[in-house]
């Protein structure tokens, strides 16, 4: 299977002023996120939710940010660093198949990540095994990009590491579900 890899440089069309009034990360993570936390973002791509996670989790707290490309990281820093967070956010170069972080996490997010993994079941144990026992993961994918059956098929393998359904949020424009340690 071939993997898609959203260019570098698309990320400054994904992460912008006009993307942040679809998916406010506050709004999206608020009841999620708290001081003090280490939460994760898979494929934090130019740090939308990671910056805005970094805030939430204060000085005390931590943010694992995963990507796949050298590039969206040192984006990411660089924007850190300007909004005055860059001591909370850890960026880390995962591989294709799997994001390969031994820490544990309070929280991870995974924003349209999920369909564009090569392995999702194995990604997902990954994930799972990150998680300390009273952690959330919000799983969120787009709508016109993954069909509902797709959405399903992806709960089923979440189910199948572990990871049981404890919410279905709204977020717009996507399919999404929070999921705890089973």
């Amino acid at each position: 299977m071939a993997i898609h890899v959203c260019p570098w440089w698309a990320g400054y069309f994904i992460d912008n002023p006009l993307r942040r009034l679809l998916h406010n990360p506050e709004a999206i993570l608020g009841r999620y996120v708290r001081p003090g936390m280490t939460v994760m973002d898979l494929g934090c791509g130019m740090g939308l939710f990671s910056i805005a996670m970094a805030r939430m989790v204060g000085a005390e707290g931590c943010v694992i940010a995963v990507d796949i490309q050298q590039r969206m990281l040192d984006v990411l820093q660089g924007r850190a660093e300007k909004s005055g967070v860059a001591p909370r956010i850890h960026t880390h170069m995962a591989a294709p198949d799997r994001p390969g972080v031994d820490s544990r996490v309070d929280f991870a997010l995974a924003f349209a990540v999920v369909h564009e993994v090569p392995d999702a079941g194995r990604f997902l144990a990954q994930v799972c095994s990150c998680l300390k026992s009273n952690a959330r993961f919000l799983v969120a994918e787009p709508r016109l990009h993954v069909l509902a059956a797709a959405f399903q098929e992806m709960v089923t393998l979440a189910r199948g590491v572990g990871l049981g359904v404890l919410e279905e949020p709204h977020v717009r424009l996507s399919r999404a579900v929070l999921f705890g340690r089973q």
